[in-house]
C-alpha cells in the first residue's frame, strides 16, 4: 500500500516511520524547503523555544540529545527532526519544497494527489492519505480598518512568524498584537532593539513560570497524570474521583495555591497584569509558559502592555503610521506583528469532502482526533494540540497503522458521530468555544493518548502509569509499541 503524507513535522515524520516499519510505502510532501513543520527555518522567529522540557518533547524511539538545553531552541528541534528522519531511513521519502494543491477521491478508492514544485506539477495516486499538515497551518492577521492609509504612511503589517531577523524591527516603533506564547516570545526579543514595544492584549492569559518559586520545575506540576487530573475530565475514575470529590475540593485547592504563588512570583498585581477570572482558566484552551524576561521588561518600562484592549483602526498622523486602540489612545506604530492565531484550513481538499466531516458549527468530526467520519482512505495525524505533541502524534500514527493492518476496526459511522458530538459539546462549554475546531485536547493530553492506545490494544504497564502520576511523562517508555504492533498487523 502506498500512503501519501502531507507535512514533515513531528506528525508527518513519525507517521512515515511507523507505517514504513509496518510494511507500507510512503511519500511525504512538505511545502517548506526543510523538514520540521512549525520548526522549519522558514517559520522560526527570534527567541523561539519549546514550551516542554526536552525530556517530554521527543519521539519515543529517539530522545533529544543530551547536550541540548532543557528548553531547546527552534533550530535545535528542527535538527532533531532531520536526524530522526535520517536515522529511520525516511528522509529519502520526503519531497521538500513540494506543495499539495489538490487531493481528490479516486473512483476506485484512494486519492489522486496533485503537487507543485519547481519541477512543475505532478499527480500521483495513493491508496491512503494522511494529513499531518498541522493545526497551525495559516496565520490569521486581522483585517485592520485603515490598513491602506497605514501602509501608505510607511507602516508594515506581518504575521509574527514572518519576523526572522531583528533588523526588521531595529529602531522602529513595534506593536505586538496578542498575548500567547509566540506574542510574548517575540516581544522580549523585539524590545531589545526597537525604539518602543507595545503589546495589545484583547484578553490576558494566565502564565506559568518554568520554575515555581525559582525551584520546582513546572514539568512536575503540569506534565504528570496528577497535574492533568486536577482539571476535571468529562468522565472521572480512580484517583480522579478523589481529586474531584466534594465539588472538586482537593483539585480546586491545588490549582488555587499554584495560582497564588504564580501571581506573587511574577508580581502581577504590582504590574496590573492579573488576568480576569481564576487561575483554573489557564487550562481553558492552552497553557502558556512565561517567556523569560517578559515581566521584567514590563517592570522597567521596555514593554508597554495595553490589557483588555484591541486595535480599532490604523491611520496616518503627521505623516507617520499610527494605531488607534479601543481605550481611545493613539500609538506611534511602524510595524505591527500579529500573533493572533491561526486559520485551520485544508485548501487542497474539495468542499464536498470537507463538508462530510464538518459539523454545522464548522468543527471537525474526527473520531479519536484521527478519523474523519464519513470519509474513507483518509486520516489525520497530529490534530490533537497536546502537552505531548510528539508522543501524541506518534500514537496517532500507531492507530492509523493498526487500522490499515486490520488490528482494530471502527465503530459504525452513527456511533462515531454521536461520540464526537458529545465530546465537542463538552469542549465548547469547557473552552468557551476556543477549542480549535475540536482539535485542542489540552490539558487532557494523557487521556487522549490512553484512549487512542486502548483502541489498538496496546499501552504501557500499570507500573509505568503509576510512575506517571508523580513524574513527567517519558516518551521513551512507549518506544516498544511499534514493534508490538508490527507483530499483530497484516503485512
Amino acid at each position: 500500500m502506498l500512503v501519501g503524507i502531507v507535512g514533515a513535522g513531528f506528525a508527518g515524520l513519525s507517521t512515515a516511520r511507523v507505517l514504513t516499519e509496518l510494511g507500507h510505502d510512503v511519500v511525504v510532501w512538505e511545502k517548506a524547503p526543510d523538514v520540521g513543520g512549525v520548526w522549519s527555518a522558514t517559520r522560526r522567529y527570534p527567541g523561539l523555544k519549546t514550551q516542554n522540557n526536552k525530556g517530554t518533547y521527543a519521539l519515543s524511539e529517539m530522545p533529544m540529545p543530551k547536550h541540548y538545553p532543557e528548553w531547546p531552541s527552534g533550530e535545535q528541534v528542527q535538527a532533531y527532526l532531520e536526524n530522526y528522519a535520517r536515522k529511520f531511513g525516511i528522509l529519502s521519502a520526503v519531497e521538500c519544497s513540494t506543495e499539495v494543491v489538490s487531493a481528490t477521491p479516486a473512483a476506485t478508492g484512494g486519492w489522486d494527489v496533485t503537487t507543485a514544485s519547481e519541477k512543475g506539477t505532478d499527480t500521483r495516486h495513493v491508496d491512503h492519505l494522511v494529513l499531518a499538515s498541522g493545526i497551525f497551518s495559516e496565520p490569521f492577521v486581522p483585517p485592520f480598518e485603515g490598513r491602506e492609509d497605514f501602509l501608505a504612511a510607511g507602516g508594515e503589517i506581518m504575521p509574527a512568524g514572518d519576523l526572522h531577523h531583528l533588523d526588521q524591527v531595529a529602531g522602529k516603533h513595534a506593536m505586538v498584537v496578542g498575548y500567547g506564547k509566540s506574542a510574548c516570545d517575540i516581544t522580549v526579543e523585539v524590545a531589545g532593539v526597537a525604539a518602543s514595544t507595545t503589546v495589545v492584549a484583547r484578553e490576558l492569559l494566565w502564565k506559568l513560570p518554568r520554575k515555581i518559586k525559582g525551584v520546582l520545575n513546572y514539568k512536575y506540576l503540569m506534565l504528570t497524570r496528577l497535574g492533568e487530573g486536577i482539571f476535571r475530565y468529562h468522565t472521572v475514575s480512580g484517583v480522579e474521583r478523589l481529586l474531584h470529590a466534594r465539588n472538586s475540593l482537593i483539585a480546586g485547592n491545588m490549582v488555587d495555591s499554584v495560582g497564588s504563588v504564580t501571581t506573587k512570583q511574577l508580581q502581577l498585581e504590582k504590574l496590573g497584569l492579573v488576568p480576569l477570572g481564576t487561575f483554573a482558566d489557564i487550562a481553558r484552551a492552552t497553557v502558556s509558559l512565561v517567556t523569560e524576561g517578559f515581566f521584567e521588561a514590563v517592570a522597567d518600562g521596555r514593554i508597554d502592555v495595553r490589557r483588555d484592549t484591541t486595535v480599532t483602526r490604523l491611520l496616518e498622523k503627521d505623516g507617520k503610521p499610527h494605531a488607534e486602540l479601543s481605550d481611545g489612545s493613539i500609538v506611534r506604530t511602524d510595524v505591527i506583528l500579529a500573533a493572533t492565531g491561526w486559520r485551520q484550513t485544508i485548501p487542497f481538499l474539495p468542499d464536498e469532502v470537507l463538508n462530510r466531516f464538518t459539523d454545522e458549527r464548522g468543527d471537525y468530526v474526527l473520531y479519536r482526533q484521527i478519523h474523519p467520519v464519513g470519509v474513507d482512505d483518509l486520516s489525520f495525524a497530529g490534530y490533537n494540540s497536546s502537552f505531548f505533541s510528539p508522543l501524541s502524534a506518534e500514537v496517532s500514527a500507531l492507530w492509523i497503522g493498526s487500522l490499515l493492518g486490520g488490528n482494530h476496526t471502527l465503530p459504525s459511522d452513527d456511533e462515531m458521530r454521536q461520540q464526537v458530538a458529545t465530546r465537542l459539546r463538552w469542549m465548547r462549554e469547557r473552552t468557551r468555544g476556543n477549542h480549535a475546531r475540536g482539535t485542542n485536547v489540552i490539558p487532557f493530553s494523557v487521556h487522549n493518548i490512553d484512549e487512542t492506545l486502548s483502541d489498538i490494544g496496546l499501552g504501557v504497564s500499570r507500573l509505568t502509569k503509576a510512575k506517571e502520576w508523580l513524574l513527567p511523562i517519558n516518551p521513551s517508555d512507549y518506544r516498544d509499541l511499534v514493534q508490538k504492533l508490527k507483530k499483530r498487523v497484516r503485512r
